[in-house]
């Protein structure tokens, strides 16, 4: 039986497709293409071209395959954009992930991962924060993905769809074996911007906000290395297979960074500074998020290997170097 993964063109889903292949799953990718990559999914997994938001083919994907679950990534993820076209991020996140549900449901799939974010939390009243902590997203990037969590935990109770969201926090870094990493050349992941900085692919990078209460002004955050992230999605699809309840889980690492510490990190690994300059807060950015992922230890094992900021910033240099070497070469 195979697994749908959606988006696994992108950043984390081509992550995802490598660790299901690696683990010889069978895989079918569907994804339209707008931010993903083909070249940076798995040679093993099939690629089928087109909109989560299709009904049509995704009525005929379900009936081609007998899936086994489906792994949803596609989406729209950047926060101040969501602020100023929340339309479009309720159609591509709240709308579009409706039809995938339903068509799961109408096909009988029985099991949906779902990726999610920390962002559902909003401003947290303590840190590290837990599952059970309040609900209340800042953005409509944050809104789009609770509706979604709130789709998945109503047809878990009226259809028996099993499923995990998983809430996780900014993730980072490459492939530890260089197949795939964050090729998004716009992408607003603090890490990528600040190696593309560094290696002169950007001018300059801004700081959003030096007066929040943190340590150092800047926003704090939990970065989980994709290798990682992957991993858990992994282990949450062994854990519905194996009977495990449904429900929302965090991933991180419980360790919280400032984005001065993680520019100081990428200095440290290029051996030279990354030319920043502060500016005002954006719109949607809570002020310090970090993961409390006590239960996913718990409840699934997952084991994380990854869990070390200079090699979290080691691998995204290293993979910003080779896409700069590739499009070199193109």
């Amino acid at each position: 039986m195979a697994v749908l993964v959606t988006g696994g063109a992108g950043y984390i889903g081509s992550h995802m497709v490598y660790a299901l292949a690696d683990a010889g799953e069978e895989v079918v990718v569907l994804d339209n293409l707008s931010t993903g990559f083909w070249w940076a999914i798995a040679p093993q997994a099939r690629l089928v071209e087109g909109d989560i938001g299709d009904e049509a083919l995704l009525g005929q994907l379900t009936k081609d395959h007998k899936f086994d679950a489906i792994i949803h990534f596609a989406g729209s993820i950047v926060v101040p954009e969501s602020v100023a076209d929340p339309l479009s991020y309720y159609l591509n996140n709240t709308v579009k992930t409706r039809s995938l549900i339903a068509a799961a449901v109408k096909a009988q799939v029985p099991r949906f991962v779902f990726s999610s974010t920390a962002a559902v939390y909003g401003n947290p009243q303590s840190v590290p924060v837990e599952e059970d902590a309040g609900l209340n997203p800042i953005s409509p990037y944050g809104s789009s993905k609770l509706m979604s969590e709130w789709m998945l935990r109503d047809s878990h109770a009226a259809y028996g769809l099993q499923y995990v969201a998983l809430r996780y926090f900014n993730v980072a870094g490459a492939d530890p074996k260089g197949r795939t990493g964050q090729s998004t050349p716009k992408a607003t992941h603090l890490i990528k911007v600040a190696c593309q900085t560094v290696l002169g692919e950007r001018q300059q990078m801004d700081v959003f906000g030096s007066d929040y209460d943190t340590p150092d002004g800047t926003c704090l955050r939990d970065y989980i290395h994709v290798s990682d992230l992957a991993q858990a999605h992994l282990d949450a699809l062994k854990h519905l297979r194996n009977g495990g309840k449904s429900g929302p889980y965090n991933c991180g690492y419980g360790t919280g960074y400032s984005v001065l510490d993680i520019i100081k990190a990428v200095e440290k690994a290029a051996g030279k500074p990354v030319n920043k300059r502060m500016a005002p807060r954006r719109a949607g950015d809570p002020a310090a998020i970090v993961a409390a992922s006590d239960k996913i230890k718990a409840e699934m094992g997952w084991t994380p290997k990854h869990q070390d900021i200079d090699r979290i910033v080691e691998s995204a240099l290293a993979w910003e170097d080779y896409l700069r070497q590739r499009n070199e070469a193109a």
